[in-house]
């Protein structure tokens, strides 16, 4: 078989934002390298961008299991900012400032990527990475593929409210899932044939008797079709191959389940092995257009 035959069509992984559902990926990665399926190219977003880095850099699955169990905690997102409180409440007295404001202090999440990534480069990746911010000042997807990996990670975790935006390229960055929480379009722009795009549901409350609950179900409403319209329309406008996976968690998943991260790994591998004869199918035609060429 020649050389061309042989090789597979370039394949993307885009992990979209989820929290600690994202560790999801693990199984998605392991489902992929059981079947012989390579990654040349992966994008992460918010909390999918810790995951999209790990796979980047080559951690196996135990690492990055580990790596889960310590970076997302309570512990490391819950500390409070209290000059961000005052601020919230006697803004005229305290002075607010857009590029300061945050509820939680980020000390103990920059301290927690720094034990895990180091002073990594994106572009130093062996698989090439791509993570994905939101512009503050407009609303534009950001995609952050070289320069320092801890600072883009923060960036593309910036939850707005809880954590400070990030400045970054003369740009005040914010979490990635508002202006797309799986963005496909980075990989299809990088040429990529095939993408492999896992995403995640926000769950809809249920008994809505308060009004923490009621915000809370707007959001969901508005992640869940936000999601769905961009998906819709990539798959539209472009001539890549997008599978798309998305894990049913018959057990609730909260934002800390940390405990749950093995039956996270397992749906998620679940849900790819569910993918792969589209994704044989895919090779194989491209390996029959190759020879008829």
């Amino acid at each position: 078989m020649t050389g061309a035959l042989a090789r597979q069509p370039t394949v993307t992984l885009v992990i979209g934002s989820g929290s600690v559902k994202c560790a999801a990926s693990i199984g998605v990665v392991k489902a992929l390298a059981d079947a012989g399926i390579g990654i040349d190219r992966v994008v992460g977003c918010s909390g999918g961008a810790l995951f999209a880095a790990g796979v980047a850099f080559g951690f196996d699955a135990a690492r990055m299991t580990d790596i889960t169990l310590r970076a997302w905690t309570r512990k490391v997102t819950s500390k409070r900012n209290h000059m961000g409180m005052l601020r919230l409440l006697a803004p005229k007295l305290f002075g607010f400032r857009a590029e300061t404001f945050g509820l939680r202090d980020d000390a103990p999440m920059l301290a927690a990527f720094r034990e895990v990534f180091g002073d990594r480069r994106i572009e130093d990746a062996p698989i090439p990475l791509h993570i994905t911010a939101t512009d503050f000042a407009n609303g534009d997807l950001v995609e952050l593929s070289r320069g320092d990996l801890v600072s883009a990670l923060r960036a593309s975790a910036s939850l707005p409210l809880a954590f400070k935006p990030v400045a970054l390229g003369g740009r005040l960055l914010v979490d990635g899932y508002l202006a797309d929480p799986m963005p496909v379009s980075v990989a299809m722009k990088n040429g990529s044939r095939v993408i492999v795009a896992l995403g995640f549901e926000t769950p809809y409350q249920e008994n809505i008797r308060s009004a923490g609950r009621f915000a809370s179900q707007l959001s969901a409403i508005l992640a869940n079709n936000l999601q769905k319209s961009r998906v819709a329309f990539h798959s539209a406008t472009h001539h890549s191959e997008m599978i798309l996976i998305v894990p049913q968690f018959k057990e609730r998943v909260r934002l800390f389940d940390t405990h749950k991260v093995p039956y996270i790994i397992q749906e998620g591998e679940a849900a790819a092995r569910q993918q792969l004869p589209y994704l044989q199918a895919l090779f194989d035609a491209d390996r029959q257009r190759l020879a008829v060429a």
